[in-house]
């Protein structure tokens, strides 16, 4: 009996590129505790409602990373928690180790190398404009480049990925300021290297304040 071989491909299938287990994403995460983290944020909307909209956050988080076709790591600032909203059937859970971030993620990204994974993403937990597409796009575009890059706004990155790890990613970076992207674009000159495109993270009120999903965060601000 002769198959019939022509089956049409359905668009949501996902890439075979994608679902592979030599995929890792690191998701760097801060415990989430009231008064800790987001403290420019809480300059000006408060301690709890930074809070509160850190935790939504994670949760806008979880649920773009927990179906991506790739294993995924949480790594947490402070200690590992077993029983939170990362999933322990889908999220291994390590500790940041390291005296600043660059150190923290230069040391995930070569335990990640060390047990075989062949492309490797880092990103934060605090990224409303990001999806699960987002994410498969810079997986793909490991395919034809060494290393990818999404640039924030502020001047920073939200994500960083990698086929081979360069230790000067992580090197001479003034963490936290509009120099890192600037600075990490220099280090990556003469690599292939995709650019995604410019995405806004959240560390100030002026970031969040014209954006619908945030309104019920800030019904108390009064500027």
């Amino acid at each position: 009996m002769l198959q019939n071989n022509k089956a049409v491909r359905d668009e949501k299938v996902i890439d075979f590129t994608l679902a592979n287990s030599n995929n890792l994403l690191l998701i760097f995460t801060r415990n989430p505790e009231i008064g800790k983290g987001k403290r420019r944020l809480a300059a000006t909307v408060g301690d709890q409602a930074a809070f509160d909209i850190y935790k939504f956050l994670l949760d806008h988080t979880v649920a773009i990373t927990k179906n991506l076709y790739a294993e995924k790591e949480v790594y947490y600032s402070e200690e590992i928690w077993e029983n939170d909203i990362w999933d322990n059937q889908k999220f291994g859970k390590k500790l940041q180790v390291g005296e600043d971030l660059g150190v923290r993620m230069a040391n995930a990204f070569q335990q990640g190398f060390q047990n075989e994974y062949q492309k490797i993403i880092i990103i934060g937990s605090d990224m409303l404009d990001l999806s699960q597409e987002d994410l498969e796009e810079a997986f793909k575009s490991l395919e034809k480049n060494d290393f990818v890059v999404g640039p924030a706004e502020d001047g920073g990155y939200y994500l960083l990925g990698m086929k081979k790890f360069l230790p000067a990613l992580f090197k001479n970076k003034t963490w936290g300021t509009e120099t890192v992207l600037k600075d990490t674009l220099a280090d990556l000159k003469n690599e292939t290297t995709a650019l995604l495109e410019t995405r806004n993270d959240v560390d100030y009120y002026e970031d969040i304040k014209d954006i619908d999903d945030f309104a019920p965060f800030l019904k108390h601000i009064k500027l």
